[in-house]
């Protein structure tokens, strides 16, 4: 039964994600206007701190699927790789850096490790991938990397991160007693 009501709740999260990122999505810098803020792992993060890393990682390639043919198709195979990485990095490491941090800020630490962890890897991610992706050199990549590509990321996964946070205390308890 346990892992019934963990699936259930995994298939409410997923809707949850894809519903935010088909409510809110746009350009944070419009030059670079591929690159766009959802509040979609703000779902995601909470259900990973929640259930733990691996069902964190399970709901991220069901999100990142559903979202990639569906509301980002544009993106492509490309989108829907990109999400996998920084949205798994983030929710990977919050959930496993969770479970070694103790005391009143272990969710905010966590999380924290989590958005710099996908911050790193979405660095070297954007340097092999864009390139693919859009048809430019590396060098290309490289010239946008700090005014808007590393910005980008510790903006979306900051605020998602800090809101997730936000969510997770509130509603932690109740939603960890209907598990």
């Amino acid at each position: 039964m346990q892992n019934i009501k963990k699936l259930s709740f995994s298939a409410v999260i997923c809707a949850l994600a894809v519903v935010a990122v088909l409510a809110v999505h746009f350009p944070i810098f419009p030059a670079v206007s591929f690159l766009e803020y959802d509040p979609g792992d703000i779902a995601v993060l909470f259900a990973g701190l929640l259930l733990g890393p691996w069902w964190g990682l399970g709901i991220t390639l069901v999100v990142s699927l559903v979202q990639g043919i569906t509301v980002s198709a544009a993106s492509g195979v490309y989108g829907i790789l990109m999400h996998i990485i920084s949205t798994g990095t983030l929710v990977l490491v919050s959930a496993l850096a969770a479970r070694l941090f103790k005391g009143r800020l272990n969710a905010e630490l966590s999380v924290l490790c989590g958005v710099l962890a996908a911050a790193a890897v979405m660095v070297g991610a954007n340097l092999l991938i864009t390139p693919l992706f859009m048809g430019v050199t590396m060098d290309d990549v490289l010239g946008i990397m700090l005014p808007f590509i590393l910005p980008f990321n510790l903006i979306k996964l900051g605020v998602n991160g800090a809101l997730a946070c936000v969510v997770y205390r509130a509603f932690r308890a109740p939603v960890a007693r209907l598990l």
